[in-house]
């Protein structure tokens, strides 16, 4: 089952804030992540999709059906909440068993259904237990429970994993992938977590002032980002500003950087990208790119270290697993990317750490 939006438009009535032009199909079985600062519109689209919300222009097709103007329930959607919205007066057998009794399936099958879909998730044996009694990890398997048990026709993931403490989160994530995969469905997941969208997403969706700006895979958004305000929101990054030099360089602040070989013409306007992991530490061997430095900052993350080197020309970030003392870098030709100036130069206020 595929969920399509195409054309979509809504705008908060008096405040000219919504979503514009949407354009986006999820395929049976995969999973997009829509990611961006706050106010960028990506809950204002899961609510467009679920029915929450009518576009004032487009279509949302679920199916292959126009479900532009149908109620929530009329659609056939699973929906996860950040709240998890379970009733505390229901044990997980009932909240699981509630989405099959408004649709007035048999108690006994109801029954039947939701202690097989809880044994799915791992919960057979905490069936008959309340909400007030189980885990945020339990609940939170419950309230997906609920939202597959009756074979829905896409699932709708709103910050699920939020509430969850660090340790169970990368768990959850990979519980819920293999859950979407097992039932072979379309799913959008909203989130404001960068490492949760690209390590469960086939594709992420980066929105920005109500429009998708880059549309990818994970891979490809961290990697070659469309815009300087993609790369500067999505990881870390050192962007510099310059122009391309000859057929093989950039000149910045820094001064010329040699890379491999393009053909922008020359003193063309571009950003230069390095991810700090790209930045490594201790002379080039063929001396190219190479700059003494200074640490002026050094936070130990664990496994690794990221620190502030300050250069002749300003500050580079990298990150290394070395316990050394740094002081010469390099960046390896092969290691920049380049972004062409382009419209959506504006960095983006949200950034997680």
């Amino acid at each position: 089952m595929s969920v399509q939006l195409v054309g979509v438009n809504f705008t908060y009535p008096g405040a000219g804030a919504g979503v514009f032009d949407v354009n986006l199909e999820i395929q049976p079985g995969e999973l997009v992540a829509c990611i961006g600062a706050s106010g960028s519109g990506k809950t204002t689209l899961l609510k467009m999709v679920a029915g929450f919300e009518f576009p004032d222009r487009g279509q949302v097709i679920i199916d292959g059906l126009d479900v532009t103007r149908l109620r929530p329930r009329e659609r056939q959607l699973g929906v996860v909440f950040q709240n998890y919205a379970l009733f505390p007066l229901m044990t997980a057998t009932d909240n699981v068993a509630y989405p099959l009794k408004v649709r007035h399936v048999a108690r006994e099958e109801r029954l039947r259904r939701a202690r097989e879909t809880l044994q799915r998730v791992g919960l057979a044996q905490f069936a008959d237990r309340y909400p007030g009694t189980l885990s945020g990890g339990q609940q939170q398997r419950v309230a997906l429970a609920r939202a597959l048990v009756f074979q829905p026709k896409a699932l709708l993931l709103d910050e699920p994993l939020s509430a969850l403490d660090a340790a169970l989160r990368p768990l959850m994530r990979d519980e819920i992938r293999r859950l979407q995969r097992e039932h072979g469905i379309a799913a959008l997941h909203i989130t404001h977590d960068q490492e949760e969208a690209l390590s469960m997403a086939d594709r992420v969706a980066v929105m920005e002032a109500g429009r998708l700006v880059q549309v990818a895979t994970p891979t490809e958004i961290y990697d070659r980002p469309a815009t300087r305000s993609i790369a500067a929101f999505v990881g870390q990054a050192n962007l510099w500003d310059g122009h391309s030099v000859g057929g093989d360089g950039v000149e910045l602040p820094l001064g010329l950087l040699k890379l491999p070989p393009h053909d922008l013409p020359e003193r063309t306007p571009v950003t230069v990208l390095v991810r700090p992991e790209n930045v490594v530490v201790g002379p080039a061997p063929d001396g190219i790119n190479e700059f003494s430095c200074r640490v002026t900052r050094d936070r130990f993350l664990g496994s690794l270290r990221r620190y502030d080197a300050e250069i002749r020309g300003g500050t580079v970030l990298g990150e290394t697993s070395a316990r050394a003392v740094i002081e010469r870098i390099h960046i390896p030709p092969q290691n920049i990317q380049l972004i062409p100036a382009g419209p959506h130069d504006k960095p983006l206020e949200e950034k997680q750490p």
